[in-house]
């Protein structure tokens, strides 16, 4: 951990969880946040979809809902940040408190409803971003009220997509109702297929890649679907996974019993199989990134075994602070050698070899 976090990270976890972020987002805004000079190891950098990752470790999407801080967060050493979700129009989110620590679990509740201040405002920060190097990805949600979601994924497409590394389509969040169905074999091939369509015709070159965001809770039933829907409709990734409904026995923090989605440590493994069966049902051809409960480089490890290309984190850095990304970093180079792999990407998917 960096010494400023060793300072100030109990202090802010002294606060109500969400004004602690906004003052962390505050903080990285005005630059009292000194980047971090994490080494470049060749082993780790990937190249995929066109883009050269300089290491597989990113950032969730989640922590900067309105693309204020990219360039901040990628200099505290992640490999990309994803920025989001983002509606198509601003809108306020679930009344507070909504978002809650399980400290002696390493977990977080959310039921933060998709709060943003819309496509438009996500767009205008992008842009200041100019031609700055590193890997920016956007989530997309819908808004609470829209009827037609792939009205309004195509909106947030038109807006944001020419700023976007890549773009990833969000219908896994459980706080806004009935995104999950969309899930459904029928629902998600005709948004994907609309979404595709728009995204090829508001950037018919150099198209930023399409990925799709999936939820931890699903049946066989719907994972069989999913696989086969992003196989024959045109998409090029899979993050596997958002948070879940789910609570596993043993929690102990006082909010347990709160509702929304868990992320953190306790849904590592429901996250971990849910990669590993969506690995093998698209029979590896379809590159993942693997996101829930990684809080070390074992972890992000065992992530990438089990079929990830690159991985994220989010709920960890309120517990760890952002020293933890070059921990991860240094740790997988570290396991590599050990392990006798000259590079990351002999290791996706090796449990399944």
């Amino acid at each position: 951990m960096t010494g400023i976090y060793n300072l100030i990270g109990p202090a802010l976890r002294c606060l109500d969880p969400e004004m602690a972020h906004g003052l962390a987002l505050r903080a990285l805004r005005c630059g009292i946040v000194p980047a971090r000079h994490v080494p470049r190891d060749p082993m780790l950098a990937v190249r995929l979809w066109g883009l050269d990752f300089p290491n597989p470790v990113g950032l969730a999407a989640g922590f900067d809902k309105d693309a204020d801080v990219p360039d901040a967060m990628l200099g505290q050493g992640f490999g990309f940040v994803e920025v989001g979700s983002i509606t198509p129009l601003p809108q306020p989110g679930n009344a507070r408190p909504r978002l809650f620590r399980l400290p002696g679990d390493g977990a977080i509740i959310n039921r933060m409803g998709f709060n943003n201040k819309g496509a438009e405002a996500a767009r205008r920060q992008l842009v200041k971003r100019g031609g700055r190097p590193g890997i920016v990805g956007v989530n997309l949600g819908k808004n609470k009220e829209t009827q037609d979601a792939a009205s309004d994924y195509a909106k947030g497409i038109k807006l944001l997509a020419p700023y976007a590394s890549y773009i990833v389509v969000n219908v896994s969040s459980p706080n806004t109702p009935g995104l999950r169905t969309l899930q459904g074999r029928e629902p998600l091939q005709v948004l994907m297929r609309t979404v595709r369509s728009a995204l090829d015709e508001v950037v018919p070159t150099n198209t930023p890649p399409l990925l799709l965001k999936i939820a931890p809770d699903l049946s066989d039933e719907d994972k069989t679907d999913i696989a086969e829907v992003i196989l024959s409709c045109g998409v090029d990734g899979l993050i596997a996974t958002n948070t879940t409904i789910d609570r596993p026995e043993g929690l102990t923090g006082h909010e347990r019993t709160q509702t929304g989605g868990l992320s953190g440590k306790p849904v590592f493994d429901l996250s971990t199989r849910v990669l590993a069966d969506m690995y093998r049902l698209c029979d590896g051809k379809i590159p993942i990134i693997g996101v829930g409960g990684i809080y070390d480089a074992e972890t992000a490890y065992a992530k990438i075994r089990a079929g990830a290309t690159l991985v994220q984190l989010y709920s960890a850095l309120v517990y760890q602070g952002t020293g933890l990304v070059e921990q991860i970093v240094r740790g997988l180079a570290e396991r590599l050698r050990a392990d006798g792999f000259s590079s990351i990407s002999e290791v996706v998917g090796i449990d399944h070899r």
